[in-house]
């Protein structure tokens, strides 16, 4: 088996992942927002920054408000710091080479990770004195702070331009994160051989020589006793759907059909645990477990998933659930 598959994939979420941040990560936000840093000083006098929710030492829950919250900095120190000399393009905040820091603003006991922007390696050292460079436009986020940068002696950070909130504007109760991952995956023995399957319109599956349960698109052992399944099983490609769901999420993928649409999971007829694939053929409010399912096949077959293009129901009468109990 000389053949290598390697596949390019890409996760992320549709308009970026949104998340609320409660009640105390909101005010530090919200300060950003304004141009300033908020802390909190802690019941043993620490003064924490970012503020959490809950003392990191005894647990205490953090009050969203009273005289415990206190503004640090502007200034700042660094206290360690890596140098990235090749900003990746989407990846990083700035497109020059730049320094991740761990940073100690002036009045906290704690320190703030961010970018330094310092123009060489030269330029930036445990100590260093620095101050933020606010965006003009600041919505809320740890990016309103654009990067920091070193102050000369003597020298006044520079301030951060007037937050004139709208008439309507409300403190910050949540955020939306861009989230993007790629990564080349190499395909390893099994994964291979279940792939050129699906180029042969076959579903591939491998069992351990000491065991009788066989596993459809096999990662290559055998999860029970970790035996490699090293024994080559071509699965049926009919099965039974054991659990499903109706999507009515738009643009999940570029493959996806229109929705609504149902995926479910199919325990194929000859295989010990279930496979993953889209239900088509009949109205999605007909689908149902139990219900007996084949593959519909590509004209054209190629070695990767895109071979089996959806599962269609075959008109046999349901499976008994004690078929399928197990695998729900």
């Amino acid at each position: 088996m000389t053949d290598v598959f390697t596949a390019h994939h890409v996760i992320e979420y549709p308009g970026g992942y949104t998340r609320s941040v409660g009640p105390v990560i909101g005010r530090f936000l919200t300060g950003l927002r304004d141009g300033r840093l908020l802390a909190v000083r802690l019941d043993d006098g620490r003064v924490l920054v970012p503020p959490t929710e809950y003392d990191p030492t005894t647990s205490a829950a953090v009050a969203p408000d009273g005289d415990h919250w206190v503004e640090v900095g502007p200034r700042g120190t660094v206290q360690s710091f890596t140098w990235v000399s090749h900003p990746r393009p989407g990846k990083h905040l700035l497109d020059t080479p730049f320094a991740f820091a761990l940073i100690r603003p002036d009045g906290a006991d704690t320190a703030i990770l961010h970018v330094v922007d310092c123009g060489s390696a030269d330029a930036i050292r445990v100590g260093s004195r620095v101050a933020p460079r606010w965006r003009a436009e600041r919505t809320g986020s740890i990016t309103d702070i654009e990067a920091w940068t070193p102050l000369g002696d003597g020298e006044e950070p520079e301030p951060a331009t007037l937050h004139v909130p709208a008439e309507d504007e409300q403190p910050v109760t949540g955020i939306t994160v861009p989230i993007r991952l790629e990564y080349e995956l190499t395909a390893g023995i099994a994964t291979t051989r279940y792939l050129k399957g699906l180029g042969e319109g076959k579903i591939i599956g491998g069992r351990a020589p000491s065991s009788d349960e066989v596993y459809a698109a096999s990662r290559g052992t055998d999860p029970k006793s970790g035996e490699p399944t090293s024994v080559e099983v071509e699965v049926r490609d009919t099965g039974v759907i054991t659990t499903f769901c109706v999507v009515n999420v738009p643009g999940l993928s570029e493959l996806a059909p229109e929705i609504p649409y149902v995926s479910a999971q199919i325990l194929l007829d000859g295989a010990n645990n279930t496979f993953f694939g889209l239900i088509r053929g009949c109205p999605v409010d007909e689908v149902h477990m139990g219900q007996r399912v084949r593959a519909h096949w590509a004209d054209e077959l190629k070695p990767d998933h895109t071979s089996i293009q959806w599962f269609e129901p075959t008109g046999e009468p349901d499976a008994s659930y004690e078929i399928y109990k197990d695998y729900l």
